[in-house]
């Protein structure tokens, strides 16, 4: 079990690299902020505290956490795209819920994603875990699918708020396996694990990084992931299509973004500092420990993500009939 202690520890900083050090021209200006839309405690929270002390090394400046939480991620989301400064000092953790889902959800969004944000680099990509607590009769997805379907009213599912991966991977298992789920949406993952950990609602689908201690601890039970092949994290779980669910394939990302308007040249400097980032080993170690790859790449590369799964996410959303309530 690796707790967020040994991760920050384990993040140690690599040299500046040339191309990076140009960065603090940016940092010069102002301490950096690192907007997550969720509350703290879990794993949006989690990856912007691993980050924190690696930008503020590199950018020779004050990096502060601020956790907007609220609406599915819509509201922190917003203040970047239409509140904060176009100046790359204010960097939005983007999650593919209020990037992606929440405007096929939500009847009217605060923001447009692809024309208000700038894809900066995609940080994540994670795959979520049917996981159950220890007092459901079940411990295949054969048989939780059985247990679910012979309760006499629906079970209720958890999720971190309307329109996050969590949230739509439990209306897509509830279609496909066709067994009768009730969404139950709380203001993030922390607090709707805390209550599946305390037996209050009996399932999630969470992402692997916030969920990976409690499982490895016994105290919720894997079922089957969501991605397309097993987890190293959880190598003994198997996928849903393994497990009888063929082509359900769901998984978080996040990136960071910045507001529309700030220049090419700042982007660019931030996409290189986070790719140094991810050039340390021991960073990309302690990255990978929360249960997803390291998939630094372009600002292009992230901004064609957005497009793609803001279509696929969103047909999902159609479906299943999903909604905001």
């Amino acid at each position: 079990m690796i707790d967020r202690r040994q991760w920050l520890a384990g993040a140690a900083a690599g040299l500046l690299a040339p191309s990076v050090a140009f960065a603090q021209s940016d940092a010069a200006k102002g301490p950096v902020r690192i907007v997550v839309p969720y509350p703290p405690g879990g794993p949006t929270d989690l990856m912007a505290r691993l980050l924190q002390p690696q930008l503020q090394r590199r950018l020779g400046t004050t990096v502060i956490v601020d956790n907007r939480g609220g609406a599915g991620g819509n509201l922190g989301s917003a203040y970047v795209a239409r509140q904060a400064p176009a100046d790359g000092l204010t960097l939005l953790l983007a999650a593919s819920g209020p990037m992606a889902v929440n405007a096929a959800l939500y009847k009217s969004m605060p923001f447009n994603a692809q024309e208000d944000l700038l894809p900066v680099v995609q940080l994540s990509a994670f795959p979520l875990v049917l996981e159950v607590h220890p007092s459901v009769k079940a411990r295949t997805l054969k048989e939780f699918i059985a247990y679910a379907g012979s309760q006499k009213a629906p079970l209720n599912f958890a999720s971190a708020g309307s329109g996050t991966p969590q949230h739509l991977a439990g209306e897509l298992f509830a279609r496909e396996a066709k067994v009768p789920l009730t969404h139950v949406p709380y203001r993030g993952a922390g607090p709707a694990l805390n209550d599946v950990l305390g037996g209050q609602v009996p399932l999630m689908f969470d992402i692997l990084a916030s969920s990976l201690q409690h499982l490895q601890a016994s105290k919720l039970v894997p079922i089957a992931v969501t991605s397309a092949t097993r987890s190293p994290a959880l190598p003994q779980v198997p996928t849903m299509a393994e497990a009888g669910l063929p082509g359900f394939e769901v998984t978080a990302w996040h990136g960071i973004a910045v507001r529309s308007g700030t220049p090419a040249a700042t982007v660019q400097r931030l996409n290189a500092t986070f790719l140094d980032i991810f050039a340390d080993p021991a960073f990309r170690k302690s990255w990978e420990a929360l249960g997803t790859p390291v998939v630094a790449g372009t600002p292009e590369a992230f901004g064609q993500l957005i497009r793609s799964e803001t279509a696929r996410l969103g047909r999902i959303v159609r479906e299943t009939g999903a909604t905001a309530d």
